[in-house]
């Protein structure tokens, strides 16, 4: 399904199901995966709203389809399966194959004439799917409704070439609202993340942000002085209930920035993040400059933006879940300027229409500080670029090491047999280059593995 032939039913439905004074989480389309970071030749695995899927490509149809990830016989995960020759979801267990409609199409145990395969309780359990701007869409509600909600997407955003957008996602140790609460407030931004994307010489009043409309589908916002003091321009925000938020600086000496947000709800006290940053920027330059940066060398100095909220995001969730959550956050929090304005206007959303997406569920125990900044399992595992990257580093770090072990063990050996001084300085220093590329290949490693404990913000200047 694509979003044009979502917008082709002129009776659409708004997203959240349709009661008028209540949100209902699961009546939304939500972003699972970028389509490139996703692979046509094997399952993918996705827990969304506590719900385990797997994405898998159907080559008949051509398009992605996602099925609860539990096979109807025995309820194993198909994610843990494969794609059969004939490009269908094979069962890792007794080999019970699907097509893309979820019909079970082979039933290896059954005799030839059996018809078991025809029962619905054969069917593996289905969900609707879409794609636009370069995401992977699924809708967790209702099937019927789905072709009439509209998709979740950035429309200011253009498709013209003077548009660049860095894209990033990870897997997060806080619930969505915990994220959005965070993105949808510009102030933290010159302390928790100084040294990196901020300064907190630009910290400052913002007596003028306010919030221009609200209602269920979400509100939108204004800053007239908008990020640095008013150097920038006016910068306006928009929340799309439940998960989509973006911010739109358009300024006079740059050209048009913008952050969009999406927070995707896994289960609790854990989200996916989409981050892109669309810029389209005066100058030619920077916008070169950004679409020769490659993938996985941005993804590493935005992991560690993220890093940065994560190490006290996580245990702030903690202690306002314990006093009440979000039904109570005005009273637990002192919120006495207009730069909490966003975050009331969430909260708010979120008690008079919403609750929270896990209701009784409670927060998994807290993690440790290695823990949340694991990188790994978070995102290196499933960005493609990444993945690419730290396999290449691991192979060059191997044959470093081989030539390094093999000029060090030769030259004593050429020495010994009276070839020249030369020859052995130079095979030595050929091992001792050798080793140190390999040193500085582990040292990437690691970044694609784990982030660094000490942040930019605490160090001395």
């Amino acid at each position: 399904m694509t979003a044009d032939v979502l917008l082709a039913d002129a009776q659409v439905l708004p997203a959240g199901g349709p009661a008028s004074d209540r949100f209902d989480w699961a009546e939304v389309w939500y972003p699972v995966h970028y389509l490139r970071d996703l692979n046509r030749d094997r399952p993918n695995a996705f827990t969304l709203l506590g719900r385990d899927l797997v994405i898998w490509w159907d080559r008949s149809a051509e398009q992605w389809r996602a099925f609860e990830d539990a096979c109807p016989h025995r309820q194993v995960r198909l994610s843990e399966g494969r794609l059969d020759a004939e490009g269908r979801l094979e069962c890792p267990y007794h080999g019970w194959a699907f097509t893309g409609t979820g019909d079970c199409a082979v039933i290896p145990q059954q005799a030839t004439t059996g018809q078991a395969h025809t029962s619905d309780r054969a069917c593996a359990k289905t969900l609707p799917t879409a794609t636009a701007q370069g995401l992977l869409f699924v809708y967790a509600g209702t099937p019927e409704r789905a072709d009439r909600v509209p998709l979740p997407l950035v429309e200011p955003w253009g498709t013209d070439a003077d548009w660049v957008c860095i894209d990033t996602f990870r897997d997060l140790p806080y619930d969505a609202l915990t994220l959005l609460e965070n993105v949808l407030d510009p102030s933290h931004l010159p302390f928790t993340h100084h040294g990196s994307v901020g300064n907190r010489a630009n910290a400052g009043p913002m007596t003028d942000l306010k919030i221009v409309e609200s209602d269920r589908q979400g509100f939108q916002g204004v800053w007239p002085e908008g990020p640095r003091r008013g150097k920038l321009g006016t910068q306006s925000t928009t929340f799309i209930a439940p998960s989509l938020m973006w911010h739109d600086l358009e300024a006079d000496s740059l050209g048009r920035a913008m952050t969009v947000v999406y927070a995707t709800p896994i289960r609790a006290g854990e989200c996916r993040i989409f981050a892109r940053f669309p810029f389209r920027f005066k100058s030619a330059i920077p916008r070169f400059f950004l679409r020769i940066a490659p993938t996985w060398f941005q993804h590493l100095g935005q992991n560690t933006v993220l890093e940065e909220d994560q190490i006290f995001l996580h245990h702030q969730e903690r202690r306002i879940q314990q006093q009440g959550g979000s039904a109570t956050y005005s009273r637990q929090c002192y919120l006495p300027t207009s730069a909490d304005r966003f975050v009331l206007a969430l909260h708010r959303w979120v008690d008079r229409y919403a609750g929270v997406p896990f209701p009784n569920e409670p927060l998994p125990a807290s993690r440790s500080i290695p823990e949340l900044l694991e990188r790994y399992q978070s995102h290196t595992l499933h960005c493609r670029s990444c993945a690419a990257a730290w396999r290449r580093s691991k192979q060059g770090q191997t044959v470093a090491i081989a030539i390094a072990a093999l000029s060090w063990t030769l030259a004593p050996i050429l020495a010994v047999a009276g070839v020249s001084a030369t020859t052995v300085i130079l095979l030595a220093v050929l091992g001792l280059s050798a080793a140190a590329i390999a040193w500085g290949l582990k040292q990437l490693q690691r970044r694609f593995e784990q982030g660094p404990r000490q942040v930019r913000r605490n160090q001395k200047a």
